[in-house]
């Protein structure tokens, strides 16, 4: 119905349209167009298309033909009855005064100009001369054209806009990807940040405590060499054995790690200083041990396990002057 449209738009009639697009297997508006320009004088193939079958134009006629026929045969001797009307031979718009051959061209002008006043003529409508066949088909193809270029122009805009919609859906997901990497990269910075966090914290409260540790051993000391000043005034005790052994003392302690995976951490600490001096080196120096009750510190000779209350004893109390080994192994202290 689309071409048979087209075609009529062009000024075919509707049965020539389908005729066309019959002859030429359907293959389009162009190949009936170039048919119907080839064929424009040939007159219509089904009898029922000429404008003497056509419902509004043979009214007329056949309402003549039925009179005639029921009138009775004038004699001989009367005189012959007045002639009638001309045929009809075309349907005349009394709008514009254009000529149709048929009810059909008179439907589609109808339709197109909104002219209501159609009559019957007499008058033929002439068939297309070389000259106005050649200016038809000129505005036929200038038409064809037309139409074709607003067709690609309409598929362009169609097609620009489709590729309009990927590219900006393409860039929406693209922008919600990035948005959700931006996200986790963030909270992963953050989570970063807060263990960096509780990490100096734990350092500084085991600064702090050694620290504290050492204020107090110097107190201590202090206050001891206070007590044993009036002492060192008193007249010396007469010592009985005139060769006595020498009393070896020891102001450092050179302690070794061994850690699960094979390592060794070694480092020299001040005889007085607490184990918790010790745990705080492995903590600076192996990460994994960072966190307070994950693991555990022992002698193998003698057997013991360092616990809680070892960690605020000095070195040299707990035998490990002048030099110890401590193995480190997974767990927390009893």
């Amino acid at each position: 119905m689309a071409e048979i449209n087209t075609l009529i738009e062009m000024g075919f009639t509707k049965e020539r349209a389908e005729k066309a697009l019959a002859v030429t297997n359907n293959k389009g508006v162009e190949p009936a167009m170039e048919w119907l320009l080839a064929h424009a004088d040939d007159p219509l193939v089904e009898a029922g298309h000429t404008l003497g079958s056509s419902s509004s134009s043979g009214s007329a006629a056949t309402a003549a033909a039925s009179a005639a026929a029921e009138e009775p045969a004038p004699s001989s001797s009367a005189e012959p009855p007045a002639a009638t009307d001309a045929e009809a031979k075309s349907l005349k718009c009394d709008d514009c005064g254009k000529l149709f051959k048929n009810q059909d061209e008179v439907e589609f002008h109808a339709a197109k100009t909104n002219h209501s006043n159609f009559s019957e003529s007499t008058e033929e409508k002439k068939p297309l001369t070389e000259e106005e066949k050649k200016a038809q088909l000129q505005l036929l193809e200038e038409r064809m054209k037309q139409k074709r270029k607003e067709r690609e122009d309409k598929e362009k805009a169609e097609a620009l806009e489709r590729e309009r919609l990927r590219i900006k859906a393409g860039k929406d997901l693209q922008d919600a990807r990035q948005r959700m990497q931006e996200q986790e990269m963030q909270k992963l910075v953050e989570q970063r940040r807060r263990e960096k966090i509780e990490e100096q914290k734990a350092r500084e409260r085991v600064r702090a405590q050694i620290e504290a540790d050492k204020q107090a051993r110097k107190l201590a000391a202090a206050g001891k060499t206070a007590q044993e000043a009036p002492a060192a005034a008193a007249p010396p005790v007469p010592v009985t054995n005139p060769n006595p052994a020498p009393k070896v003392s020891y102001d450092q302690a050179r302690i070794q790690l061994r850690l699960p995976d094979g390592r060794t951490l070694t480092q020299t600490f001040g005889a007085k200083e607490q184990l918790a001096a010790v745990k705080l080196f492995l903590q600076m120096n192996a990460a994994e041990y960072t966190q307070e009750g994950s693991f555990k510190l022992m002698t193998s000779f003698p057997k013991k396990i360092f616990t809680a209350d070892d960690f605020e004893k000095p070195l040299e109390l707990l035998g490990l002057v002048p030099s110890a080994v401590i193995i480190v192994s997974k767990g927390s202290p009893n």
